[in-house]
């Protein structure tokens, strides 16, 4: 039995990609990843590379510590209660679409009719919840053509631009959930996890922030604030051989800064440099 916390990581995709960006960022070298057999142990963690749908099965089964899955994965193994924390990419929505032409208008038009799905476990959850009682059909491939040429009246499934949708003529008969990438554990008290989820986070933070550094005049520190009203208070060093002008030194979103540009020039703000940030604690 290995002694190590073991982690799940998407083995292909997209989701992989992000998630191993995601770690990089937080200080893991991306080279034992790109290496690795099936698993690799890394520090104090061997990470095990698996499908998503997978590793949330595991993990709900007590034989993985933690796992980069997604929410609808969460959902179908009953533990998206369980201790996570949201990644901030891969979003998409769970949907279920009927055919363009079909006569149905709501959930509950789907009584007596046929679901195909992924996710037949949280389908059936959902359905039962609205009182509909139809025949869920659990799917390994694709959905949109089962429904495109009428083997299921209905289909659960993610949307992420909804052109999948649109070239299979299909419409979105009602939203169930949000999703996105998330990194979920088993034990919230564990303090090997802690200190990967402090690193995680801090990644994270970075990633939707900015360290900018400008020139403003004196007299306009209090404007800075108001350009920027959730700015904690800044960082003011002298300049040499200036009186009127300070340095200031601030962490703000990375949106609010290029909305805010023409404000910062309007206070006598130059000088501006953005640099991104490797961790916010």
């Amino acid at each position: 039995m290995s002694v190590h916390t073991r982690i799940a990581i998407p083995s292909k995709g997209r989701l992989r990609e992000s998630v191993l960006e995601l770690l990089a960022h937080a200080g893991y070298s991306r080279r034992s990843f790109d290496r690795m057999n099936a698993s690799a142990v890394v520090e104090n963690f061997e990470f095990i590379e698996m499908r998503p749908r997978d590793a949330a099965a595991w993990l709900a089964q007590g034989r993985l510590d933690a796992a980069f899955i997604s929410t609808d994965t969460a959902l179908e193994n009953g533990i998206e209660e369980w201790p996570s924390v949201d990644l901030g990419f891969s979003r998409s929505d769970l949907v279920i679409a009927v055919r363009e032409d079909s006569p149905f208008e709501t959930l509950a038009d789907l009584g007596g009719h046929t679901v195909a799905t992924h996710l037949p476990g949280w389908t059936t959850r959902w359905l039962a919840n609205e009182n509909v009682d139809a025949t869920v059909v659990n799917m390994g491939g694709s959905l949109e053509g089962v429904c495109a040429v009428g083997l299921a009246d209905a289909i659960v499934d993610l949307r992420e631009t909804g052109g999948s949708l649109q070239r299979n003529r299909l419409r979105v008969l009602a939203e169930g959930a949000n999703c996105q990438a998330t990194f979920s554990w088993a034990n919230d008290d564990s303090p090997v996890i802690g200190a990967l989820l402090l690193r995680i986070n801090a990644a994270i933070q970075a990633r939707q922030t900015q360290y900018v550094m400008l020139h403003v005049p004196k007299d306009k520190l209090d404007d800075l604030g108001k350009v920027f009203p959730g700015l904690a208070a800044p960082t003011i060093l002298p300049l040499a051989g200036r009186d009127d002008l300070v340095a200031a030194h601030i962490v703000v979103k990375k949106a609010e800064l290029w909305s805010k540009l023409g404000e910062l020039q309007n206070i006598g703000a130059t000088g501006i440099v953005a640099l991104n940030t490797d961790a916010i604690v």
